[in-house]
């Protein structure tokens, strides 16, 4: 058997590069080639060429060749051209130096015999979008606009917007936009009368911000004799000038009823066309035009509904995501219409999750009292699906469809069969609606709960159906005989539960049925109310905090708060405002529909969530205030021992010794003397008890729930060992370059107190609070109610930095917070500084 060839031997292949050696090789056949007239040259120029492309494309510098390949193109083959223009397209852009080599021959092709040349040399020379050669762009497209043939006009008129973007100064002298207009109003080719449609939309809207005169001529645009214009010759238009021209008309706004109709009969065949596109617009069209004729409205919703359904079954699945999204955004606005017709909307096997998902939401939308029973019924079998996410969606619209139906009997009946079925995402969705449910359904409550009660907490393990199963035994523990042992058995397991949604529910629960039920409850409650007091989640250890300061004040007092009698809810919050969805309507046939969101907010900066930080930092305010104006930290420590009694109280428990003494949460002691033969009655205590009295209020209740504190024997737990540098600086040069670096250590979300929100008018009361704790801005900017800032702090004695990102939202009193560190392992330390610092913002 013959040996392998070594590598040596073995050939590249053509798209293989092999270095700068092949570079050289294609040089030096280029240069060959360049002037040959010989029969056979341009073949061999084509195999060259595609070398030259070949390489270039996977990255390999072949700029060497470029002055080679101008050479070569002097040439009649247009695939040569074709390659030789996208070659100097190319590094035109990297290299405006070699961009002029490239002038005289573009030119020179621009006025060849063959007008598929001059469109591509004219296309190739405005596309080097080199700001010093802006002068050799304006003869050739003056040529261009008046070429016979209709290719090179084309591209022509796409030439003079780019032109304009790149000098619009150069673009305005020449009158171009001008002779765009007389094309638009005069050319017999509709791709040019589109092209100059198109370019002139956006050159006079970007124009109007300065000129009165082009705001002017942009309303020409809208004006009766253009608009009837485009409507005479909409047939003759591709489908995306079609597009463009329902754009056009959708801004008109009629002189009267009959011009309406006549709009309407002029592109009523449209509705028919096979491209969902033309169609859409189309719609847009007839929905805008009859807002203000309510009657006539309708009659277009039931005039739209075929051709919508029929876009929706004819094409990709994408395709009929996109119309879908339509359809659901009508369907929203007018359900009645769309009623009949919920058959279009059942899931089909082959179609992907996401349609799915959305005909189950329009499936919701739809339902009334005629139809009700066979849509719940379809939506129970696809609860089934091994689709688990369609599984959980179809079980939520069964839920939805329960809550705004009046007789919801059959509804409540597969919810409960849900409830008993052996998989446990079935059962996790149907306890949070079920518990929905016995919120507008109260008088349900004995069927519901007769299920609810088979199931055992230790199956539910997601946190919303926990929480959901944690409220019912609060709400109805007279009716579930086990509710104070299955709460107490929760709580003996409170280390190992992670969500705090969880925790809070379990201590509003226990709270709920102590008032029911208090022997079975009194040592649970206790247990529960030690535990959410040591427990490191805020929001869990202020209402542990809040209950028990309740229930010192009055145990009657507490009952009304935490157990009050309730009304039926009568109708659940829509997660839309009627603005946005007015809103989304005005942006008809865009990716607001499809998103369900207004562009403003996917598009404008301040509400795209986090961004990163160095597309925004340029357009931040930097903080010029210097080191030296920082005010000295004012150190305010406040325990929860101090929260937890009155200020009378405070006198008498602190210890003279101890230096602001400190609260530890209470143990609990499981052993404390019972009282739950008390009548909750004889345990309300009095607000307005003597001063001396009090401390025996508080034993009183520590004795009753078993809890201990350990008051004048805690010790003051030490401040954090993190001290800042307060005169620290930093470049904001050295900020990005080490925020893109450094890893982010913590990220946290935080409630502003309503005095910080209140005191957040601009970005810069914010600055100097966090000033005075040592934390500098670098940047910050944002309106309201979206604020966003770029802290820095340094360890006092060391290099070591602390980078914050923080954004604030006033509507919500959120902020969203991003630390990072060049000391990982003290961030938290830093964490608890900034938080102490923010926590005291707005504060007298």
């Amino acid at each position: 058997m013959a040996p392998p060839p070594s590598q040596s031997q073995r050939s590249p292949s053509p798209s293989q590069p092999s270095g700068k050696s092949e570079v050289s090789d294609l040089k030096l056949q280029l240069r060959q080639l360049a002037g040959s007239r010989a029969p056979g040259t341009d073949d061999s120029k084509r195999d060259l060429f595609k070398k030259v492309i070949s390489n270039m494309t996977i990255g390999i510098d072949v700029s060497a060749l470029f002055g080679e390949m101008v050479m070569c193109s002097a040439t009649s083959d247009i695939v040569l051209k074709k390659m030789c223009y996208l070659y100097v397209g190319n590094y035109a852009k990297v290299n405006p130096d070699l961009a002029l080599l490239t002038i005289n021959f573009l030119q020179r092709d621009c006025k060849d015999q063959d007008p598929m040349i001059r469109g591509l040399a004219l296309r190739s020379l405005c596309s080097l979008r080199v700001a010093n050669l802006v002068e050799y762009l304006v003869g050739p497209l003056g040529s261009g606009l008046k070429d016979n043939n209709s290719y090179v006009r084309t591209v022509a008129v796409v030439g003079v917007l780019k032109l304009y973007h790149i000098s619009a100064t150069t673009c305005m002298d020449a009158d171009f936009p001008e002779t765009l207009k007389h094309l638009m109003l005069n050319d017999q080719d509709t791709q040019v009368v589109a092209n100059c449609l198109s370019g002139l939309q956006e050159i006079w809207t970007l124009e109007s911000t300065t000129s009165e005169e082009a705001a002017r001529e942009r309303e020409t645009l809208h004006s009766k004799p253009v608009v009837y214009y485009f409507l005479n010759r909409i047939k003759e238009f591709s489908e995306w000038a079609q597009c463009l021209v329902m754009e056009l008309v959708a801004k008109y706004i009629p002189s009267d009823n009959s011009e309406i109709f006549d709009i309407m009969n002029l592109l009523e065949d449209r509705l028919q066309h096979a491209n969902g596109a033309v169609v859409l617009a189309t719609i847009k069209v007839f929905l805008h035009l009859t807002l203000s004729m309510a009657d006539v409205h309708q009659q277009v919703y039931e005039r739209i509904k075929a051709p919508l359904l029929t876009q929706v079954s004819s094409g990709s699945p994408e395709q009929s995501y996109a119309i879908l999204s339509h359809l659901h955004l009508l369907v929203m606005r007018a359900p009645y219409i769309f009623s009949s017709d919920y058959k279009h909307f059942y899931c089909q096997y082959n179609e992907p999750s996401y349609v799915k998902k959305l005909k189950l939401e329009m499936l919701t939308a739809v339902a009334n009292e005629s139809n009700t029973y066979e849509i719940v019924t379809e939506l129970c079998e696809y609860a089934a699906n091994v689709d688990i996410p369609i599984a959980r969606e179809s079980i939520r619209a069964v839920g939805k469809i329960a809550l705004q139906q009046y007789d919801v009997n059959a509804i409540v009946d597969r919810l409960l069969q849900f409830l008993e079925m052996e998989k446990d995402y079935v059962t996790s969705e149907a306890l949070v609606l079920v518990k929905d449910l016995l919120r507008k359904y109260p008088q349900w409550s004995q069927d519901c709960i007769a299920v609810v009660g088979n199931i055992s907490s230790n199956n539910v393990q997601e946190p919303k159906a926990k929480a959901a199963l944690i409220w019912m035994l609060g709400e109805y523990s007279q009716e579930m005989h086990d509710a104070p042992y299955v709460l107490e058995s929760l709580i003996e397991n409170w280390d190992e539960e992670h969500s705090a949604e969880v925790r809070l529910h379990l201590l509003t629960a226990v709270m709920k049925c102590f008032f029911k039920r208090p022997p079975e409850t009194q040592k649970a409650l206790g247990a529960a109310l030690a535990a959410g007091l040591a427990d490191f989640h805020q929001d869990v250890h202020d209402r542990a905090l809040f209950y028990y300061r309740l229930l010192q004040y009055n145990v009657s007092v507490a009952e009304s708060v935490v157990n009050p009698p309730k009304q039926a809810v009568s109708v659940f919050a829509d997660t839309q405002s009627s603005e946005v969805k007015d809103r989304i309507f005005d942006e008809f046939n865009s990716l607001s529909v499809v998103y369900q969101k207004p562009s403003y907010m996917f598009t404008d900066k301040e509400h795209r969530g986090t961004f990163e930080f160095s597309d925004e930092l340029g357009n931040l305010s930097i903080n010029a205030e210097s080191g030296d104006s920082v005010v000295p930290a004012q150190r305010v420590e406040e325990n929860d021992k101090d929260l937890l009694l009155s200020t009378t109280e405070k006198d008498d428990v602190r210890d003279p010794g101890s230096n602001g003494s400190a609260y530890n949460a209470p143990s609990y002691n499981g052993s404390a003397p019972s009282a739950t033969s008390q009548p909750l009655a004889d345990l309300a205590f009095s607000s307005t008890s003597a001063t001396g009295q009090a401390p025996a209020s508080i034993m009183a209740i520590d004795d009753l729930f078993g809890l201990d504190f350990s008051v004048g024997t805690a010790t003051t737990p030490p401040p954090p060992p993190l001290t800042l540098n307060p005169k620290a600086v930093l470049d904001p040069g050295t900020f990005q370059q080490k925020w893109r670096q450094l890893p982010i250590s913590l990220s946290e979300e935080y409630s502003l107190s309503p005095l910080g929100i209140a005191s957040l008018t601009t970005p810069h009361a914010l600055l100097r609070h966090m000033q005075s704790h040592s934390i500098q801005c670098i940047a910050s900017g944002g309106q309201a109610p979206n604020f966003k800032f770029f802290f820095f702090a340094q360890k006092a004695e060391e290099a070591s930095i602390y980078l914050v990102e923080c954004i604030i939202n006033t509507s919500s009193a959120k902020s969203q917070i991003k630390i990072k560190a060049d000391d990982q392992s003290s961030s938290q330390a830093f964490w608890t500084l900034f938080q102490s610092a923010l926590s005291k913002f707005g504060l007298p």
